[in-house]
Formats: C-alpha cells, structure tokens, sequence
C-alpha cells in the first residue's frame, strides 16, 4: 500500500489522474483542486462538465475548508451515518471552479476507507471520487469489471486491493440546502 500512496502522491502532485480503491466503488480521481486535472476526468469519463463531482476528504475536520458554512443538520448526518454517505453541502469553496455544481454545491464524503485516507492525509487536499465507467455505463462492482480502455486513459492504476471480490454500493447521497433542509438524492 506505501508503494501505491507514494506513486499516487507523484502524479496527482503533476496534475495527473488515477484509478483508485475507495470505501464503495473503485473511482477515478484528482487533486480536486486542480481545474486541468478535473477537466482530465470529464474527458476520460465522455462526461458533461455541467454534472459536478464529488470529493473525498478524511476527517471532518477537513470540511469547513470547503464549504462557506456546515449546516448543523450535516454533523448529525456525520454522525448517525452507519453507510458511506455524500452529503451536497451549498457554498463550495477552495475548490476547482469546474467540480463545483452550477449552483455552488460540493458533494462531499469522508471515507473511512484505509487507502484513501492515507492518501489524503499525506497529500494534504482532497480528492475527486468519480465511479471507474465511461460516463452513462455501470459502475464497476471490482477492479476486473473496469473497462480496459479506461486504464489506459489514467495516470496511474493503484495495486492494492485489485483482487478484492468487490461488491460494496455507491454512497447515498443527501442534500442540504442553507436553511438546513434536508432531500434525499440517492439511498
């Protein structure tokens, strides 16, 4: 896994891409801070960039970096939650302009996954998380369902955990709105 972290860390520090094992599917992913790197994605994924993304982060901690103002209902969420869970908050900033909704929104998770924390923690930012398919296509359920063409159109494939059977689901996704109200996009 040190391996991995190491390689990640060198491309996504030169604006690269990579293919990468999170808490649910396996994702492709950026520094999301980086507008050319985002953009990388929307290409390898023949995605509009009108459809914003999602981040990872590791911590709560980080979430406030992001976002103007954490609606105290989304700590709650947080902490409640037993699932991965996204949360769109409103009034994303620090972040690449185009992994921004149009409406300002950012979907964020925190993921306990070990890999993905690890390489976030050390590279400081957070990272894009978009499922490892062509835009419209299913989501992978493991490393072998990935479509080979698509590992050719990243920066980096990471090793660890290829061989797992796969399996887990995408996040549910909710959203919050300023007042604190509350939509359930995806359970």
């Amino acid at each position: 896994m040190i391996d991995d972290i190491n390689n990640a860390l060198r491309i996504l520090k030169q604006g690269g891409v990579i293919l990468y094992p999170t808490d649910t599917v396996w994702g492709i992913g950026c520094d999301a801070t980086d507008e050319e790197a985002v953009s990388k994605i929307y290409n390898i994924k023949k995605r509009e960039d009108s459809r914003s993304m999602i981040i990872l982060i590791h911590s709560e901690a980080m979430i406030g970096s992001y976002v103007n103002q954490v609606p105290d209902v989304a700590w709650e969420l947080v902490e409640a939650s037993l699932d991965p869970l996204t949360i769109i908050y409103p009034g994303a900033r620090n972040l690449a302009r185009n992994v921004i909704g149009d409406d300002g929104t950012i979907g964020i998770r925190i993921t306990p996954d070990e890999f993905c924390s690890n390489l976030i923690r050390r590279f400081k930012k957070p990272l894009v998380s978009t499922s490892a398919n062509i835009s419209g296509k299913k989501s992978p359920a493991n490393f072998y369902d990935i479509d080979p063409d698509l590992l050719e159109l990243v920066d980096y494939v990471v090793k660890w955990r290829q061989d797992d059977p796969g399996g887990p689901e995408p996040s549910s996704i909710i959203k919050l709105g300023t007042g604190g109200e509350v939509e359930i996009i995806r359970k």
